[in-house]
């Protein structure tokens, strides 16, 4: 089965990555730039694409991320839930598909499932061919968005819809959630759709705000606390050894 690198060294040099099919939950405090974690685990390497579901941020900021890790544009699919609100003549091209609001789920998913069936023709036919099927990543930023729109049940609905897609299609799902802003039964609820968490954590030092996780879930395993840092666009993973 196809593995994923996804950028943080422990998991890509003990693991060879992450197995297709996983659907990973970032779950963090404000503040933490989880979501520039998720853009390096989502990034997608030579053969892959990305399609990033952005309800905090437009089109033009998820690509330019996307870029600064390395990405190409025609990897990159973009659902905006964010720019139309706007900007309401925008249309939807091949590579970037607007709706409305992050109450829009049923446009979402329709938007979603047509970006992934000409991502996966664009794998078949090319030349040389890639792997079959093509390897494709699904950034969620973010779900806590969502929920403030929809209810829990609409949200699980929704997503329960997603990481079923990203199994079948052997891909793999990044979802990020607010840590401090839902109770625990939300958070629990959320969690039942993934095989994999990944815990952020912040301390306040004397001098700097220390960030670190940990990834609970592979191959039945719970990792240490990494530490890492971001400065000027730049996310920095620490080596664990």
């Amino acid at each position: 089965m196809y593995r994923y690198e996804i950028g943080i060294p422990m998991i890509d040099r003990e693991f060879g990555g992450l197995r297709a099919a996983s659907n990973v939950l970032i779950l963090a405090p404000p503040l933490t730039y989880a979501e520039h974690l998720a853009y390096r685990m989502a990034c997608p390497r030579a053969g892959e694409w990305t399609i990033a579901l952005s309800t905090d941020e437009r089109a033009a900021e998820v690509v330019g991320a996307f870029r600064k890790q390395g990405a190409q544009r025609n990897q990159i699919g973009i659902i905006d839930a964010v720019t139309k609100s706007s900007v309401p003549t925008l249309r939807d091209t091949a590579k970037a598909k607007f709706v409305t609001s992050p109450l829009d789920l049923t446009s979402m998913g329709i938007k979603l499932s047509r970006m992934v069936e000409d991502m996966w023709r664009e794998g078949v036919m090319a030349d040389p061919p890639g792997p079959i099927p093509p390897p494709i990543r699904l950034c969620v930023n973010s779900v806590s968005t969502i929920l403030m729109y929809a209810r829990l049940e609409v949200t699980f609905k929704f997503l329960h819809v997603i990481t079923n897609r990203m199994k079948k299609f052997e891909g793999i799902g990044i979802y990020i959630l607010n840590s401090e802003s839902f109770d625990e039964r939300t958070i629990a609820t959320i969690k039942q759709l993934m095989n994999i968490v990944i815990e952020v954590r912040t301390e306040d030092g004397r001098q700097s705000v220390e960030r670190d996780f940990r990834v609970i879930g592979v191959r039945g395993r719970t990792t240490p606390w990494i530490r890492y840092f971001y400065d000027d666009g730049t996310l920095t993973i620490e080596e664990w050894r």
